[in-house]
């Protein structure tokens, strides 16, 4: 490979985890699910997985230590599921190490995309089996993870179903995907997947958590988080589109002149979740304005003398 292309994949691989872990740090997650889309362009799941899964090791053990005044609260949403995670780790990365790069790619960007639609769309899933649910559920997870160290999507999914207040949902995120990656790092590394081609590729995604994080945390503290989750979802989703499109041409499961009206369908369906998000926002904020007195005290004074629901921020 020339040295010119080198620098190219190194530069968009190390750009790509700043903003990532930006996202990461202002959301509680989100690392993978930017991070993969982008590198899977230049590189293969085989080379970028067990690297990915070593920084989000340090990533996650940091973001634990962070909450762990809240671990004992959080374990009994948290213990079924990390159950279910052993044994769906061990079959995917004896998945991952037995198919082929280019279908490896393929069940991740198929995998995603909905999870992605998902959650832009807001819809929720009482969970009150939680033991029952848990269990299967976390060795999807594992599987998932294991295959494309993502697993963001679904546990948001999983976890905001259950109604936790914000710093338990993160502290439930960080435990959980502590669980998945020290257990994937063990996976990988007894499977002989640690490569020297996979941790060349640590210098330059390091860099980027570290400056990231802290950046993160600073920058979710002066916008509106709800509204920017919701950017970063259209982001994510249009990436997606664009590799699942690009994968199902390679593949030639589709010409690719149709292959990539899939990235045209996503960007339809999303840009309608988008504008009905900001639509409800906007509605919320009105509401807000013509009924709530600027001295009421009561945050729900809108939602009380209307009865609209307006959109926690």
């Amino acid at each position: 490979m020339a040295v010119g292309v080198v620098d190219t994949v190194s530069i968009l691989i190390a750009i790509t985890s700043l903003v990532a872990a930006t996202v990461t740090g202002a959301l509680g997650y989100g690392y993978s699910s930017i991070t993969v889309p982008i590198s899977l362009l230049v590189v293969t799941s085989r080379v970028l997985n067990p690297a990915l899964v070593i920084v989000e090791v340090v990533v996650n053990l940091y973001a634990l230590f962070l909450g762990r005044r809240a671990i004992r609260r959080v374990w009994p949403q948290v213990s079924p599921v990390a159950i279910g995670i052993l044994p769906g780790v061990l079959v995917g990365s004896l998945v991952l190490a037995a198919i082929s790069p280019e279908w490896a790619k393929l069940v991740t960007y198929a995998t995603l995309l909905p999870l992605i639609l998902i959650q832009a769309a807001g819809l929720r899933f009482p969970i009150r089996r939680i033991r029952s649910v848990g269990i299967p559920f976390g060795t999807g997870v594992g599987m998932l993870y294991s295959l494309t160290t993502i697993s963001g999507p679904p546990l948001a999914l999983y976890f905001n179903n259950q109604g936790m207040a914000k710093d338990d949902f993160k502290v439930a995120l960080a435990l959980t995907r502590c669980i998945e990656s020290i257990t994937t790092l063990i996976a990988y590394t007894a499977l002989g997947m640690m490569t020297s081609e996979s941790t060349a590729l640590l210098p330059y995604l390091a860099p980027g958590v570290l400056l990231g994080l802290p950046i993160g945390f600073a920058l979710i503290r002066r916008i509106e988080p709800e509204t920017f989750r919701r950017v970063c979802m259209s982001f994510d989703a249009w990436l997606v589109g664009f590799g699942l499109s690009r994968v199902v041409g390679n593949l030639e499961l589709l010409p690719a002149v149709w292959a990539f009206q899939l990235l045209t369908l996503t960007v339809i369906v999303d840009a309608f979740l988008l504008r009905t998000f900001f639509r409800s926002r906007s509605v919320a904020r009105e509401v807000r304005r013509r009924v709530a007195p600027d001295d009421d005290p009561r945050p729900d004074a809108a939602v009380i003398a209307t009865g609209v629901q307006v959109p926690s921020a």
